[in-house]
Formats: structure tokens, sequence, C-alpha cells
């Protein structure tokens, strides 16, 4: 009984939420958005190669800002431009009450072993059948626990433990409204990144960080880079390359706001059954490689990967894997090839009459 209770409490949360946002979003002439650089001062964040977590997001957000800020379109707003600590809750506050149309919060990786390397976005959720489930929620743990710096974090978070799996149920019913623009703005982040500086992808993700369920609008978390790993970490010592990253993730903010064309999200949210009835009109797959001689798709012929199917275009036989509607379950199957050994794999995209086209658009398309 208790925990219906709470569902439809959060169920409502979110409709008010998402009616505010939606009447903001549509009579705006402006994108709204919040950088967050993650942690601040007594609050580290993780560290690795001379490199402390809170100066480098800080520093990147601070570039990211400043390139945005040129955009006459685009209004920024940040939760901290100096070294000092703010909570999560307020974090989220500081969006909420700004009503923001988007939300992205700066972050670095860091884990035990000096190996893991790359870029990723996140954005909410909890999916058990994700590939990477239990590295996500390690690393969502990670950035929760800052709440336990927090004073009266107990009432703040209504009794949420970082530590406890049982208070990460909860995460499922938040953001589920503003998911599909959540994915697509993590999409064009990790586009934008990885096609242009040539970093290592690790794809956009879901993971349960309790700043992305607090806020009442499409959220990313970015995680630029393992300060763990030496060559993550000397990237990111240079100032040219954290200016470089910098404007790709501004970029990637300015497409966002041309993509999804504010007068339409008011209709976006209204029609959410309908979209999800569209979803299958789009396929993603994964292109593990390429070449002028044909190769039998079996598995035996691609470690193991099955189905894999072969495609003549453009005078080369491209191999696809893994076809399916789910944008988030195609990034789980781009990490499975990557881990057998397809280190250039990328995810393509179908329309419902078998054409190539980009992925973005079939994102986009959603949401008309």
């Amino acid at each position: 009984m208790k925990s219906n209770t709470y569902r439809h409490f959060f169920c409502s949360l979110l409709f008010l939420a998402s009616v505010c946002f939606s009447a903001t979003y549509a009579q705006s002439n402006k994108l709204k958005v919040v950088l967050d650089a993650g942690h601040g001062d007594t609050d580290p964040g993780t560290s690795g190669n001379g490199l402390v977590e809170k100066n480098v997001a800080l520093d990147v957000v601070l570039k990211i800002g400043a390139i945005l800020e040129t955009e006459a379109d685009v209004e920024v707003i940040y939760t901290r431009k100096t070294d000092v600590f703010i909570g999560l809750s307020e974090r989220a506050n500081i969006a909420n009450k700004a009503k923001a149309d988007l939300f992205v919060s700066v972050h670095c990786n860091g884990v035990a072993s000096t190996a893991p390397l790359g870029f990723e976005t996140f954005v909410l959720g909890t999916k058990p059948n994700r590939r990477d489930f239990e590295q996500n929620m390690d690393i969502a743990m990670r950035e929760n626990a800052v709440i336990y710096l927090e004073d009266d974090y107990e009432v703040t978070y209504g009794g949420f433990d970082p530590e406890s799996p049982e208070s990460y149920i909860s995460f499922e019913l938040m953001q589920e409204e503003f998911l599909d623009l959540s994915i697509l703005a993590a999409s064009q982040v990790q586009t934008s990144v990885i096609d242009h500086l040539k970093r290592k992808d690790r794809g956009v993700k879901q993971a349960p960080f309790l700043v992305l369920r607090e806020t009442y609008m499409p959220s990313i978390l970015i995680e630029l880079g393992f300060l763990t790993n030496k060559v993550d970490a000397a990237y990111l010592k240079s100032e040219a390359n954290k200016k470089l990253m910098a404007n790709q993730i501004a970029q990637a903010i300015v497409s966002y706001k041309s993509d999804i064309n504010l007068v339409n999200v008011e209709d976006e949210m209204a029609s959410i059954k309908q979209r999800n009835a569209t979803d299958k009109e789009f396929t993603f797959k994964v292109q593990i490689a390429a070449g002028s001689k044909k190769i039998d798709p079996s598995p035996q012929n691609f470690n193991g990967l099955d189905p894999v199917e072969v495609i003549y275009e453009n005078e080369f036989y491209k191999y696809l894997y893994a076809p399916t509607h789910d944008y988030m379950e195609a990034q789980d199957f781009l990490g499975i090839a990557q881990d057998k050994g397809f280190d250039s794999s990328f995810i393509v995209a179908f329309d419902a009459d078998g054409n190539k086209i980009s992925v973005n658009k079939a994102l986009k398309s959603k949401l008309n």
C-alpha cells in the first residue's frame, strides 16, 4: 500500500512538472541551459595522475558556458562558477527554479583499475539488463555519495541511501516523461565529441544519478574521461584539448536546440502513446565490419556475434549486428560488439522502408 502511495505521488509530481516544462519551453525564444560542474570545495570527486575532478569539471563547464553565451538564443545558468560545495538537491533546485530547458552535469570518471578510458554520457535509468549495469551503478553510487556531506541529507532526500539498492527503485518513475529528449541530447553530445575528437566511445548509458532524478527537465550527465587512466588524464591536462571538448559539447547543445523545435515540445509531451506506437518504424543496428569481399555472416566468422546480416552498399559489403527498435539497447549491443574485438563498430539507423538514415534523424523523428 505504501509503495502504491509513493508511486501515485511520483507520477503526479512528474505530470505537473512536465506540464510546467512544456508551457515554459514552448513559449520561450531561448534554450535555457543549466551547466553543472560536479563536486567542489570539500568534495573533490575522483582524482588521478595529478588531476582532481572538481577542477577539471569546473574548467570545462566554464569553457562550455563561454561558448554558449555567444549564442543569442541560448541562456546559460551555472550551478557554480567557483570552487564551492553545492548539494545535489540544490543543483537541481537551481535548474527547477529557473525553469530550465536542459540540465547538463559534467564530471570525470575514476576507478581502481588504470585500464578503463573513454568518454560517456548518461541519462537517468536503472534498467537491470543493461550492459555494464554493475559498473554504471558503481559510478552512480560514488557520485550520489556526496549527499553524506550535506546537513540533514536524510530529510532532504526522503531517506534515500546511496549505498542501498532499494533506494533506487523510485528512479524508474522519475524523468520518464523526459527520457526521449534526454536521450536525444545525450546522443548529440556523445556523437559530437566522438566524431570530431576521436575519443574512446563508451556510449550513451542509463544510470541512477540522484542529481538527474531531482530535475524536472531533460537532463544528462557527462563523464569527460577517466582521471585514473594515463591517456585520458594526459588529454584532460591540455588546455587546448579541454577547449576542443568544450566546443564540441557546446555545439551539440546548439544542435539539440535546433533539432527539437521548441514549439513542438508541448505536442510531444501530449502524444507519448502515439510516439511509442511509432518507435518501431525505426531500426537501429551495429555496423561491425565492411569489406570488398563477401563473407558468410555466420557466428563463427564474427567471434560468436549473432544475428549478423550483410548488405551491399557503395561497392562494399557491410555487416550489421543485432537489429533493435530501442536506441539504448543498440548502445548495449555496440558494447558487446566492441568487447568481441570490433572496436570500430558504430550504430546505424534505418527507416520503415529499410532506407539508411542518420541516427540523430531517427531519434528526432520520434519527437515529431
